[in-house]
């Protein structure tokens, strides 16, 4: 949590402070639901800047601003007047809790651990101030003094923010490059050499099992194109005999699909 004092609700001294005791006292002895709102009125700038301390890239203000309503009213319904502490000393943590456990439970797209969560959240705020007061990129070091944490848990910090929204594939790329048109198409693209080189090896060693004038007809008849009759040509055999060789050939190489790898034979 923040050592900061508590900010302003708009308004101080002994008249406001007696005031609202008073309303306090109407809401929680009497039942007063009108002075609940007053209540509620008065203190909504508190929950306002606390909201906006929270505030980070990406994350509408509306959003924060309910949450932080949200924990102003719970502060407001457990405060007791009795107690001899000013209400906004009891409300910044109570409105803190519910924006911690907004961030925590809410707006993170992977879930990492609480403390790291915690600790991102406060990195990126602290990371935003040292930006603005040394008018430079904080270092790591720079930051871990102003949080007071190790380095190596202030560089898992800034990992983890990285894990705070996803972006969709589908979304456009930011850039000029006409022919990458989104995110998706940046990241990669369906290869198909990988399939090709499989088949290849897969073909060779199957390709070892049969001879090698069956390897050449097959060569012939299936890179080449021709006919059978000019593979008979060829190897000086007739057309039959060549069909007969092309049949044996692929026999033997389905079987050795569907087998363990046979010795190349002699």
């Amino acid at each position: 949590m923040s050592t900061d004092p508590p900010p302003s609700a708009g308004g101080s001294g002994p008249e406001r402070t007696r005031e609202d005791r008073e309303l306090f006292v109407r809401y929680h002895c009497g039942g007063d639901a009108r002075a609940r709102d007053q209540l509620v009125e008065r203190f909504l700038p508190l929950a306002r800047q606390l909201a906006r301390r929270y505030q980070r890239a990406g994350e509408p203000l509306d959003d924060l601003l309910q949450v932080a309503s949200l924990g102003l009213i719970k502060a407001i319904d457990r405060f007791d007047p009795e107690r001899e502490i000013a209400f906004s000393s009891y409300a910044v943590p109570t409105i803190l809790g519910e924006l911690k456990r907004y961030f925590r439970d809410r707006t993170w797209a992977v879930r990492v651990p609480r403390d790291l969560q915690e600790l991102t959240l406060k990195v990126d705020r602290v990371v935003g101030k040292l930006s603005e007061d040394l008018r430079r990129q904080p270092s790591v070091a720079e930051i871990a003094t102003a949080v007071d944490a190790e380095e190596e848990d202030v560089l898992e910090a800034l990992q983890a923010g990285g894990a705070y929204r996803a972006v969709s594939f589908d979304a456009p790329r930011a850039g000029n490059d006409d022919e990458v048109a989104t995110l998706g198409d940046s990241v990669g693209i369906d290869e198909q050499g990988f399939d090709r080189a499989e088949e290849r090896a897969t073909l060779q060693q199957l390709m070892s099992t049969v001879t090698p004038r069956e390897r050449e007809v097959l060569r012939m008849r299936f890179e080449q194109d021709m006919t059978q009759a000019e593979i008979g040509a060829v190897i000086g055999v007739s057309q039959m005999q060549v069909s007969r060789v092309i049949r044996q050939a692929i026999s033997r190489l389905r079987s050795a699909a569907d087998a363990e790898p046979a010795s190349p034979p002699t």
